[in-house]
């Protein structure tokens, strides 16, 4: 088997680490010459592809293929309906898409939960999970995603995070990795057209994860800021639950919690988060919380 990554960002890059591992042969496409360089040093054979093409991209994929799909829709395209049913013919999909569907919804959140597609946004995504979905794929529901080289823990080092709204919110995130490992479980299962849910089995509000890392970092936390903007992905209160997705494919985590997926984190990322601490320590104002 192959497989082929639609999309070989921060994701698309984990699940295509494990295939290789395995001794299987990648390609993935890329907008980005730099990071086509940084998938040809993994092993990976990228596509450097300023716009996908539905035709030229069919002619990579055959009955044994697998099929990862990590692009968001573009708004006012119709990309995924007419590159799905051109892709059908491998030997599984699997799609990317987003918690986001859930729209303003609070608290457990499932495969059973109605969506919300109010928003532009949610919309989007629903069109396309419905495009790869009748072309057999699978979709599996993500939240905020972090690991090693992006999340929270570098943004924190860099003193670039205010707690706006207080943080008590509960978000559910999930570590890449994990991630990774349910995406290719699917694929290797051929699991076709069903959703599931992703998410680690703690969510946790913000503010109590902005604590946690600050004390591993050995920072001082930012100050709650209740008139600071919120961002979009941090205003939602709620638990993606997994729990279908871990049985269909009997999957454990390797990170069930922020504490177990910082932790490893922050051991993968020590030099960078080090260079990041003393470069806010020496602009940091006298008398700041930076300060140590």
């Amino acid at each position: 088997m192959k497989l082929l990554v639609l999309g070989g960002g921060f994701t698309g890059a984990a699940v295509a680490r494990r295939a290789l591992g395995r001794g299987m042969p990648v390609t993935a496409t890329t907008r980005s010459a730099e990071r086509a360089a940084s998938l040809r040093a993994l092993g990976v054979t990228p596509l450097l592809c300023p716009a996908l093409d539905p035709a030229a991209l069919a002619a990579h994929v055959d009955d044994e293929t697998l099929v990862l799909v990590t692009i968001p829709p573009a708004a006012g395209h119709d990309l995924d309906a007419s590159l799905a049913p051109r892709l059908s013919v491998a030997r599984a999909l699997a799609y990317v898409s987003s918690t986001g569907v859930y729209g303003g919804v609070s608290g457990r959140v499932d495969e059973s939960t109605p969506v919300d597609p109010a928003a532009p946004r949610a919309a989007a995504r629903l069109d396309a999970e419905h495009a790869w979905r009748s072309s057999g794929s699978a979709v599996v529901r993500a939240p905020a995603i972090y690991g090693p080289g992006r999340g929270l823990h570098l943004r924190l080092a860099r003193g670039e995070v205010r707690l706006g709204g207080g943080g008590a919110n509960a978000i559910s995130r999930v570590h890449v990795d994990d991630l990774a490992a349910a995406l290719l479980a699917l694929l290797d299962a051929r699991v076709r057209g069903e959703t599931f849910v992703m998410g680690d089995r703690e969510p946790a509000p913000h503010a109590t994860v902005v604590r946690w890392i600050c004390d591993a970092l050995g920072i001082e936390p930012p100050p709650v800021d209740p008139t600071a903007p919120v961002d979009p992905t941090l205003r939602h209160d709620r638990h993606a639950d997994s729990a279908r997705l871990r049985e269909r494919i009997g999957l454990t985590l390797a990170y069930p919690t922020y504490r177990e997926g910082y932790a490893q984190c922050i051991a993968c990322d020590r030099d960078a988060l080090g260079a990041a601490v003393s470069g806010v320590a020496r602009t940091a104002p006298a008398g700041s919380t930076h300060e140590r």
